[in-house]
């Protein structure tokens, strides 16, 4: 009987870096004006001083150094503090799509497929620039592909449960060979004035080829094992914001794109991700030492230790759990993507893995794989 691989992947890279100095640049000029601003007020008692920030700060508390925009003008502007960016006209594509088919094209040539192999499309991202018509129609008819295509989203859970809907698309018939593209297109869902996360998302996309072994004919393929999913319904990582704001008379002072409450994440969810993990591997007839990485969702350099080293029992080494996060940061859905794509070339036939992301919801995706 023949099984399910990823054949290929693909990764693009936008093309603007922005540094920790930078942001904490134009956030201490914010609070210093702010504060200078507001002097009466804040020593009067009645709103509090924006507080500053620190390199430092940011590294220990995330271990992120850097990430990567599509558009980094104004975000460095204390006068601006977000992207500034263009309105496309109907006709041209949003930068989701772009981003999606850079990394798809890669994904494709990796996998040895053209784009009319293709006979569906999933694009997954935890923000979705458009509602419709569905961003992965468009790339769809960019790349030439055929059959099908849809949009997905949950959260920072969506490309491993993209993977998880590609698996059994095949299984059930209704598709032959699945592109499974995660544009994330983060920064500009982020406060630039808010201390506490200015600094989490960067901009990246993914792609996977995904199909059978009969169809199969790249030199590095992985075979999808067993697949677990599970949610659990939370408030602590949230997006208020919504299509139906224009409606209300007021909005809420939380009216935000991102909001989390960090410490309740910490604490609720990291036991949900390692005792999914750990059922998974029983359900396998794993054991941890059989599995040679961990590619993990990229959130929070503490939250990956920390769920490295429950699993394995020790502290883990770079390879055990790989960290992209000092170079991309937090790229939501595609970050446990990304270190696959970039750390999964070394394996040998027969070799172990687990993916895991997970995220809001809360939800949590895992997939093991083996390389053939």
């Amino acid at each position: 009987m023949s099984s399910i691989v990823i054949s290929g992947t693909g990764l693009f890279t936008p093309p603007h870096k922005i540094s920790n100095q930078e942001l904490v640049d134009v956030l201490n000029e914010y609070a210093d004006q702010f504060n200078e601003t507001h002097k009466a007020e804040i020593e009067a008692g009645h709103i509090e001083e924006k507080k500053r920030s620190s390199v430092e700060f940011i590294e220990k508390a995330s271990g992120i150094k850097s990430r990567y925009a599509m558009v980094k003008e104004g975000i460095t502007d204390v006068n601006v503090l977000h992207p500034k960016m263009k309105k496309y006209n109907a006709e041209e594509p949003p930068e989701m799509v772009l981003m999606a088919v850079e990394a798809a094209k890669e994904a494709l040539e990796k996998s040895g497929k053209k784009a009319e192999d293709i006979d569906l499309v999933i694009l997954g991202s935890s923000n979705m620039q458009r509602s419709y018509p569905a961003m992965s129609v468009e790339v769809q008819q960019i790349l030439g592909a055929s059959g099908f295509a849809f949009d997905m989203n949950v959260a920072c859970s969506t490309a491993t449960f993209a993977i998880i809907n590609a698996y059994n698309s095949i299984k059930a018939g209704s598709a032959k060979c699945v592109l499974v593209v995660n544009p994330e297109f983060t920064t500009p869902q982020l406060d630039y004035t808010n201390r506490d996360s200015h600094f989490i998302f960067g901009d990246v996309a993914t792609a996977m080829v995904i199909e059978s072994t009969e169809t199969a004919t790249s030199k590095q393929q992985f075979k999808i094992v067993a697949m677990d999913q599970i949610t659990k319904f939370s408030n602590n990582i949230r997006c208020s914001h919504s299509y139906v704001d224009h409606c209300y008379d007021e909005l809420p002072a939380d009216n935000s794109y991102f909001f989390q409450e960090g410490r309740k994440v910490f604490k609720e969810l990291l036991p949900i991700v390692t005792n999914t993990i750990t059922d998974h591997l029983t359900k396998n007839g794993w054991s941890v030492t059989d599995v040679k990485r961990m590619w993990l969702h990229q959130a929070n350099i503490n939250m990956n230790l920390f769920a490295a080293k429950k699993l394995l029992g020790r502290e883990p080494e770079f390879l055990d759990a790989p960290l992209i996060l000092d170079e991309y940061a937090n790229t939501a859905s595609a970050g446990s993507i990304v270190a696959f794509h970039k750390y999964s070339d070394d394996f040998s036939v027969g070799d172990k893995g687990i993916l895991c992301s997970f995220g809001a919801g809360y939800s949590v995706g895992c997939i093991s794989l083996e390389r053939i």
